[in-house]
């Protein structure tokens, strides 16, 4: 695809490189936010989601109570990964919703939601999900997707539906058909990803060129690793950079296997090496706030 359409309406040329420095998981637990808060202070990162079903949502909320400029976001939350430490549906404890497995939590992964999980019952979800935060005190700017649990044929319309509705940007990559079967996703998948993404584009709503993520798994050279990773930003991209940053603890260290690697992100950022190096290579940084601005005036909140 062409330059990204959005970088114009932001004032730029559509030669920018722009980057979204975002956190996932902010209140997951109580590391998480304590990161978030941090690095949000010092503005290394840009922006952040909530995972409004956790046990630390509640504190996630009262910090943003007092920081209304923070940008965040739901993170739509539909799995629940871990073995001691887990969580479920904040609109239904009905087994035929087919967002609870046997343990009555969110299912462990984004295969089994994809398999099991009712398209109304998601959209039902993620709709509460939006207005608990709004109930709380955030404002969301976007709505993005834990695990991409949403990125199926089945459940991607219902996602997107929800964040419109509350006026928040969808995440959405302006991946062609072929792009998304060459990440792995099955040709009915590619299509419904392409098309929708494409429609909303048509309409107004800006999308995301590409997403950049180190994964989890990667502990060795971490630092390195990401800032190979951030140099792929081509002119004519907004990219979203996520990071998974946690402050190191007992707490953490109990829940995550992957600990190492979220403390790791967190140093990284913590250290302003991130930001100062895409600044200096030209990569111009914002938020979701800045993309929500520009959705159309039927699906702003």
């Amino acid at each position: 695809m062409g330059a990204n359409p959005a970088l114009m309406r932001l004032g730029l040329k559509e030669t920018d490189r722009v980057a979204i420095l975002h956190v996932d998981d902010v209140g997951m637990c109580g590391a998480s936010l304590d990161a978030f808060a941090e690095l949000w202070a010092t503005r290394a990162v840009t922006c952040g989601s909530v995972m409004v079903p956790c046990p630390w949502f509640r504190a996630t909320a009262a910090w943003a109570r007092e920081n209304p400029d923070a940008d965040l976001g739901v993170h739509a939350t539909l799995t629940s990964e871990w073995s001691g430490y887990r969580w479920g549906p904040v609109s239904t404890r009905d087994p035929a919703s087919g967002l609870m497995d046997d343990e009555r939590c969110f299912p462990r992964s984004s295969a089994e939601v994809a398999a099991h999980a009712k398209p109304d019952a998601v959209g039902a979800e993620l709709r509460l999900q939006l207005q608990l935060a709004r109930e709380a005190g955030i404002s969301p700017t976007h709505l993005d997707t834990h695990m991409g649990s949403v990125l199926n044929a089945r459940l991607y319309g219902a996602f997107t539906a929800a964040a419109l509705d509350a006026g928040a940007m969808p995440f959405g990559l302006r991946l062609s058909a072929e792009q998304w079967r060459k990440g792995g996703y099955d040709e009915e998948t590619a299509a419904a990803l392409s098309e929708v993404v494409t429609g909303l584009e048509a309409r107004g709503v800006p999308m995301l060129d590409r997403m950049l993520m180190l994964s989890l798994s990667v502990t060795e050279d971490r630092p390195a690793h990401t800032l190979n990773l951030l140099r792929r930003i081509e002119p004519g991209q907004i990219a979203y950079a996520i990071f998974h940053p946690a402050i190191d603890t007992a707490e953490l260290r109990a829940i995550c296997p992957d600990w190492r690697s979220r403390v790791g992100d967190y140093e990284l950022l913590r250290s302003g090496r991130i930001r100062s190096e895409l600044e200096s290579a030209g990569v111009r940084l914002i938020g979701c706030r800045e993309l929500q601005a520009l959705m159309p005036n039927c699906y702003s909140s």
